[in-house]
């Protein structure tokens, strides 16, 4: 049994590896002064060159791709594939004489659009995070008394403790996985702005908020979890572990929950590693303390039991949980037009929530021991600040902090086209160059390079020079999205959020693409007007 769960161990990260495709291989042959250059091309999957030299290509390469350059000729070429469920990033591949053997795309200073690591990093922090928060929460913390009992009457050591943990980790890595193999990138990204889905996580995030209110109380059915127990309490080996993990993913089931699916949809669109990512994460910070606990039974003692204390964080939650909730219904909210939840209402709703965390806990703040006065001080001061931070944001300021959650300002000074054509067709009446900012209604870094760059005076001033077609691909009204998001794939070899194009009048492409940062300066240097 221990030999099957160090497989299942083991192919974890072979299974989250093989999610990274990569179906153009580049080869190249010298003859003489010449070099033959290949790319072979997966069955199912059509390249695109974007950009080779002064040569222009507009047609689709299935099979392989052949050509035979001068080595004095030799250029970078860059390329992207696709097949009919999605589109790589655009890569850069240039032929050097030790690279002969396989396929190195290089680093070039002009292509800024590596940012997918920086997304799945934040991914990851953020799973973290949640794990984090959820040791906490009632239904999480009450268990680790019992898990301690489980291994002392077991008699064992820290072989066992390590294994519940990778068990754990192993369970929620799972779900991730799962996720992301039932659905794919292109389910997962519409997963992201659907409304039904995130209508229902909003709803979800609300019920579980009042109940941490106190208005009622969300458990499982106790068969489940006592089933579970007994049998992990009966069941000896690696086995009985597993069992005692999976008790605890039940159990702690009703206040994980939100928490969980709240990541997974904010990891949907990022890509297929996401999920998998953000569970890992979530499922590292949730499972430490229970290892370290049934390694050092001893530090039960000294920590602090359920009480007063518990029923504070609950609320405090909740509160939280009210304000996240708002994401959810603000993307429903602006994929599909209905302006119930303008900007000025998500922000005065921010701030009653975390008015309401401070006011709280300071109600009966004299009436606690003085330790957890200072860890309520400690929660109260931020909350009571950023409460006044986002008043001047009723007024139109733009309160960076909350750029990725709230719906997206308007920028003063800047005319924007919706349309495609009609973008396209006033820059020839103008002849004025073009910047196509394809976005999203459910992306979060769009709302954070919105306000930390395209907000910035000095680049306002530049882009009054510019035509700015604003493309949402995640608009569901009439195909707006499904057209937005084909141009963008079948034009510019590329799928992935914000993603900037700078066009002349007559629509050629004047500079590399330009994807997530959020430094005023660097966009303004890629500027080529």
């Amino acid at each position: 049994m221990k030999r099957l769960f160090f497989i299942l161990l083991a192919c974890v990260p072979l299974m989250v590896t093989a999610q990274m495709v990569q179906p153009v291989k580049w080869t190249g042959e010298e003859v003489g002064d010449s070099v033959r250059l290949k790319a072979a091309i997966e069955p199912g999957w059509h390249m695109n060159i974007i950009e080779f030299g002064e040569r222009e290509y507009d047609e689709e390469f299935t099979d392989s791709f052949v050509v035979t350059l001068a080595k004095t000729d030799l250029t970078p070429i860059r390329y992207n594939a696709c097949d009919d469920k999605m589109c790589t990033a655009p890569e850069v591949w240039e032929y050097t004489s030790h690279a002969a053997s396989g396929n190195e795309p290089i680093k070039n200073s002009k292509l800024k659009i590596q940012n997918g690591d920086r997304s799945l990093w934040l991914i990851f922090l953020l799973g973290l995070l949640g794990g984090l928060l959820a040791i906490f929460t009632p239904c999480v913390w009450p268990i680790i008394p019992m898990t301690v009992s489980f291994f002392l009457k077991k008699g064992g050591g820290k072989r066992d403790a390590i294994l519940y943990g990778l068990s754990i980790i192993v369970l929620y890595v799972g779900l991730g996985l799962l996720v992301t193999l039932l659905f794919g990138a292109s389910a997962l990204n519409d997963l992201s702005t659907n409304a039904v889905v995130n209508i229902f996580f909003f709803l979800l995030l609300v019920v579980f908020a009042l109940s941490f209110f106190g208005l009622f109380e969300i458990t499982l059915p106790d068969s489940w979890s006592t089933a579970l127990d007994n049998k992990a309490r009966s069941t000896g080996g690696f086995l009985s572990i597993l069992l005692m993990a999976f008790t605890l993913v039940i159990v702690s089931f009703s206040c994980t929950g939100p928490i969980i699916g709240t990541l997974l949809v904010e990891a949907a669109g990022k890509s297929l590693l996401a999920p998998t990512l953000g569970m890992l994460g979530f499922a590292i910070a949730l499972a430490l303390p229970f290892s370290l606990f049934a390694m050092f039974p001893q530090w039960l003692k000294q920590a602090p039991k359920s009480g007063d204390w518990m029923t504070s964080f609950k609320v405090t939650l909740a509160f939280l949980e009210l304000a996240l909730s708002l994401k959810f219904l603000s993307v429903a909210d602006m994929a599909y037009g209905w302006d119930i939840l303008p900007r000025w209402l998500f922000i005065a709703i921010w701030i009653v929530c975390f008015l309401g965390i401070g006011i709280y806990l300071i109600w009966d703040i004299w009436s606690v021991s003085t330790p957890r006065k200072i860890i309520r001080a400690i929660v109260i001061i931020p909350s009571l600040a950023f409460a006044f931070y986002l008043v001047p944001g009723l007024r139109g300021a733009p309160v960076k902090a909350i750029s990725a959650f709230a719906p997206p300002m308007e920028i003063e000074g800047r005319v924007v086209f919706n349309d495609y054509e009609e973008g396209m067709a006033f820059a020839r009446q103008t002849g004025k160059p073009v910047i196509i900012d394809f976005t999203g209604y459910g992306c979060v870094n769009c709302r954070k390079m919105e306000a930390y760059v395209l907000d910035d005076d000095s680049v306002k001033t530049r882009l009054q020079n510019y035509v700015f077609i604003e493309l949402f691909v995640d608009d569901k009204r009439d195909g707006i999205g499904d057209k937005n998001s084909a141009i963008q794939r079948e034009q510019f070899g590329s799928n992935a959020q914000p993603f900037y194009v700078q066009l002349d009048p007559y629509g050629q492409q004047v500079a590399d693409p330009m994807a997530f940062t959020t430094d005023p300066m660097e966009f303004i240097e890629w500027l080529a007007y």
